[in-house]
This record gives structure tokens, sequence and C-alpha cells, in this order.
């Protein structure tokens, strides 16, 4: 008789947890989500000057961590993140894989503006929650595996929607704007649209930790663009009246966090150096400027791309490396004497192959831009770090570009990125706070 009243308790609830489970991994719309009772301690990183600390409330000024910074590109996480189950799972195996490499920052986009059934943004301030819940995923697993995010807001691209679906919405509602997407920067509807898009995001409440984004320590910076130009305006003045309004309106809502621009870092017509260093004539015109743009009072720290394969693809490797170390020195030098901010590489790029000789292209960009920022965090100059572009895992081939790649399955570019995390780490130490919570990718492996 026991027996059978167990069975009659025991039954039912074993089958409403195997609902509970088919409903969380299969649910296509509204995936089950259950709230994380406990995060680690995670604390802020500011900028002092040309150099980033993690901030320790507890501990003096002169007693806080330097960080500097070794790190990737996945730009695909939150678009990833959307459904539950093996595409979240291959989110959270990249994280780790990241951590694994002894890498603490990953930059990705915070956006998908009336783009397909997963935009985040439907349409002017309207936002799919179930997109959000995905962004929030990607929060919660960067934090548990110890890795800070930049979050980009915008795109100037027209992929995910970017500043053209801005025009588009404004001309939809019966706005007087032009047809060139650069007037994303200087129509006032347009520009409502993104505060309001901006606001939205830095007051959400993450739907599994309950801590507002504001407030998230994980999160390492706001990027307010990626890649902004305005090419119909050379001398930038729209672009800079742009980033100066939504650098203090960014800063008004939240005071904790970073703030960037998502510069390539070409130097603009005004600027002496712009034919010394600049790829080609072409990049001084495209309507931003690496010095100017940088100095805004409400920019953190200075962003820079590093492309030499698109940019002067008809050199060979030896001219594109002696472009790349000139280019990297211009923009440290700059950070250090004229910005006085750091300076981060926020996407450094070469293609994918092998000469005859079995020598990875790849491998000798980014060694080249390794022992840059290696040096400069020897001697505590502005150069604070380096993303690469981009990193995959397997079974998000559709996110990859030329540029892309499994770190795994390319053993002497995954030797090359530990390496470099490593022998950051030999010299600020203490300031990985992921080896509190992973095991040591290090341990054993510093120069």
């Amino acid at each position: 008789m026991a027996s059978d009243w167990r069975d009659k308790k025991l039954y039912p609830l074993l089958g409403i947890l195997l609902l509970s489970i088919v409903l969380y991994f299969n649910l296509g719309s509204n995936p089950i989500t259950f709230p994380i009772l406990w995060q680690s301690h995670m604390d802020f990183v500011s900028a002092n000057s040309t150099h980033f600390i993690i901030v320790n409330p507890r501990a003096p000024l002169e007693n806080q961590s330097t960080f500097y910074i070794n790190g990737w590109n996945s730009y695909w996480l939150m678009q990833e993140s959307v459904w539950a189950g093996p595409s979240r799972s291959r989110v959270s195996q990249m994280l780790k894989k990241g951590a694994e490499m002894g890498l603490t920052v990953c930059r990705t986009w915070a956006f998908n503006d009336g783009v397909g059934p997963n935009a985040l943004q439907i349409s002017p301030g309207v936002f799919n929650e179930r997109v959000f819940r995905g962004l929030d995923y990607v929060i919660v697993e960067a934090r548990k595996y110890g890795i800070r995010l930049i979050l980009s807001l915008v795109n100037n691209l027209s992929n995910f929607g970017g500043k053209a679906q801005y025009v588009r919405w404004a001309q939809e509602a019966g706005h007087n704007v032009s047809s060139s997407t650069d007037s994303f920067f200087s129509h006032p509807m347009i520009k409502d649209y993104y505060k309001a898009y901006v606001k939205a995001i830095l007051s959400r409440k993450n739907s599994l930790s309950g801590v507002k984004y504001a407030d998230e320590p994980a999160i390492f910076a706001w990027e307010l663009m990626n890649e902004p130009r305005c090419s119909s305006s050379s001398s930038a003045p729209i672009l800079q009246a742009w980033l100066n309004e939504m650098a203090a309106f960014v800063k008004s809502l939240d005071q904790k966090h970073l703030v960037t621009v998502g510069l390539e870092g070409f130097y603009g017509l005004n600027t002496t150096k712009g034919l010394e260093v600049n790829p080609g004539e072409w990049a001084a015109s495209i309507g931003s400027d690496f010095i100017q743009n940088s100095a805004i009072e409400n920019i953190d720290f200075a962003s820079v791309h590093a492309y030499p394969d698109s940019w002067i693809p008809h050199d060979d490797m030896e001219a594109k490396a002696r472009f790349l170390s000139r280019w990297v020195d211009s923009h440290i030098s700059d950070g250090d004497h004229v910005l006085k901010k750091p300076v981060i590489f926020t996407e450094v790029g070469s293609l994918v192959h092998a000469d005859n000789q079995g020598l990875a292209d790849k491998d000798i960009l980014l060694k080249t831009m390794y022992e840059k920022i290696y040096e400069s965090a020897k001697k505590r100059q502005a150069g604070a770090g380096a993303l690469i572009w981009q990193l995959l895992v397997e079974g998000v081939g559709e996110y990859s570009d030329r540029f892309s790649f499994v770190a795994w399955d390319n053993p002497s570019t995954y030797k090359l990125i530990l390496k470099q995390s490593c022998r950051l780490k030999s010299i600020f130490a203490k300031s990985i706070q992921s080896r509190k919570r992973n095991k040591d990718p290090c341990s054993g492996n510093l120069p």
C-alpha cells in the first residue's frame, strides 16, 4: 500500500519534470528560462588616463589592478541565443573556449534592427522579448566564464539593419528624410529613435539574473556604432556632433560603464599624419577622424580596426606586416601623447590560409599585433589590447566570413592566442578575475 502511495506521488512529479525539460529545449517562440540565483562576483573596469583598471571599491587607487586585454569578436552570440537547446549551447561553448584560451573580453552585437524573425528592435522602440532574452543569456553566460563584453549598439553597414533601417523607418513614418543613410547622424527624429533604443538597452533588467544592464559588471563597454562613416561630409562635422551628443547621452544614463566610438582608426583630412599612416587616400575621405572622434570628453577609450588584407590587398605579406606595425605604433603613440586614453584594437583580421611552407598568413599578422601590445603592456603604454576577428564554434558557419575561424582547428594560431594571454597575465596576473572561477589556462604555460 505504501508503495502505491509513493508511485502516485512520484510518477506525476517525474512527468512534470520531463515535460519541463522537453519544453525548455523545444518550445520555440518563448523558451522556458530559469532565474539565476547566484552569480560570481565581478568588479567594473574603469579607465585611468592611458590604462584600464579593475575597480576594487575597497582598495585605494594606487592598489587597483591594471588590465591589459587579449580578446576576440563573436558578433553572433545574441542571434544564437534566441533559441534554447543546441543553439544556446554553442554560445556557452564559445565563451567557455574563450576563457580556456585566457581571453578576457569579447565584442558582440547588441542590435538587430528590423531584419528577419530574430530582429531585436522590430520597429522604433518596439522590441522582441524573445530576442532580448537571448541577449540576457549572453550576458549571464559571459559572467559565468569571467568574460567581459563590449556591446555594440548599431551598425554603420546594412547588415542587421544598421543606419539604413533607421532612415527607412523615418521615411515610412512620413518624415522628410534624405535618401542618404548619413541622415542617420543629423535628422532629429532618427536621433530620437537611436536614443530610445539606447535607453531601452541600458535600462533593461536581465530576465535571468535580475540585474539591470547599466549595473552589470560583465559589460565592459558600450560601443556607439560599428565602424561609423559619414562619407557625405568628409570634413566630419556631422559625425563629430553626433558622437558628442550620443556619448553624453549614454553617460547621462550610465556612469558605471566605459564608452567607445567603434572607429576603424582612419586619420581625417586635417591630420598631417593621414597620408603617411592611412592605408590609402580613400581612408581620409569617409567622414571619420581618429584623433578628433576619440578626443571627445565622454569617450573613455579609443577603438581601432586592422585589416591589412582588405585595405592593401595587392601588397605582399612583408609590406602588410610593415603597414600593420606602423599603424599600431601610430595609434598607441596617439593614445599616450595626444588623447591620453587607452587604445584597443577592437578588430584584428587577416585571411585564413597558409603559404607553401605551411606558415599561416594570419599568424604573421596576428603575431605582429600581439608583439606590439605586449611591448606596450611591459612599458605601461596606451596600447591596451587586441580583439581578434572573429572566432566561431562548430555549427555557426552561417556567420562566417573570410577572416573567421575555429581556433582549436588551427593549432598554430590557437597556440599564439594562448601565449599572448599568458604573457600578459604574467605581467598583470592579479587582474585576471577569471582564474578564480575557471581552470587557469596559463598554468604551466607562462613564458
